[in-house]
């Protein structure tokens, strides 16, 4: 069978986007990133691991992945190399007057919501049919797209308000490496290595460097920098402390390294941080 890419269909701009895909054989996101706006991932067939803030979750048929803005994230193949997936992207926005639904506590955080087999054919024929009101482009397209997505939207919430169906354990590794990112997450103040991590969860190091690359799309090292450079952020935004000083409580010894660190992963320096995202 072939892969199939449908084109990525944009309503208003940038405010909408879905795009529909199956692929066969490994694949993942070059890189880990994050975004403004939020993210619907629908799995219609197969396996995807996904890594969101710092936890693995083995994404199955029928699986919905809600990505809120800013949330760190990456998707990679599971031992079930093939599968289908919708994925929307859409801003607060674009959703008019009913943006409201977006306050309901499942829009809070991101998470993989295991939607039950008797709500799965719904859920795939809203996702089908929102990809074909964008490929025909028939009159009033647009508004039935935002009224298709709020439906979307109020039936996962209902899903979730029925008390959704648990996610079953993954690959015992994937709660391993969510374990580790959990301790990196709470140490990261303190010198961390590869090797100290390795010995600390009874790992041998070259495996704990391939699975955690494999899983989350970082380095061990690149995500302790990620990691630390983000508390920065949220104490630059939320504090008067001065740059050295923060330096100092997410695990730097040296300002200069801090700063161009900083830089690296945030795009701007500490202090034009701190101008453009003081509340």
């Amino acid at each position: 069978m072939n892969d199939l890419i449908e084109k990525k269909y944009k309503v208003e701009g940038e405010s909408f986007a879905i795009q529909r895909m199956r692929r066969f054989g490994y694949s993942a996101m070059p890189r880990p990133h994050s975004h403004s706006f939020y993210e619907l991932y629908g799995l219609l067939e197969g396996e995807r691991v996904y890594f969101i803030n710092g936890k693995v979750h083995t994404a199955q048929k029928g699986d919905m992945v809600l990505v809120v803005p800013h949330d760190f994230h990456s998707t990679a193949s599971s031992q079930v190399e093939q599968f289908e997936r919708v994925l929307i992207q859409f801003t607060p926005e674009f959703l008019r007057d009913t943006g409201r639904l977006l306050h309901l506590p499942l829009f809070q955080q991101s998470t993989l919501l295991r939607v039950p087999p008797k709500d799965q054919p719904e859920l795939e024929r809203l996702l089908l049919q929102l990809v074909g009101e964008c490929k025909d482009e028939q009159p009033l397209y647009e508004t039935y797209v935002r009224h298709l997505l709020s439906e979307l939207l109020i039936r996962l919430h209902r899903v979730q308000a029925a008390g959704p169906v648990s996610p079953e354990p993954g690959h015992p590794m994937h709660q391993k490496v969510s374990e580790i990112t959990a301790y990196i997450q709470t140490h990261y103040r303190n010198p961390l290595t590869l090797e100290q991590l390795a010995k600390h969860f009874y790992i041998s190091p070259a495996y704990l460097s391939r699975i955690f690359l494999k899983l989350t799309g970082f380095h061990i090292s690149e995500y302790i920098r990620v990691v630390r450079i983000r508390e920065a952020q949220k104490l630059l935004r939320t504090t008067s402390e001065k740059v050295q000083a923060i330096a100092g409580q997410v695990g730097f010894e040296h300002i200069s390294h801090f700063n161009k660190t900083f830089k690296k992963v945030a795009g701007v320096s500490p202090l034009h941080y701190r101008q453009d995202h003081r509340y």
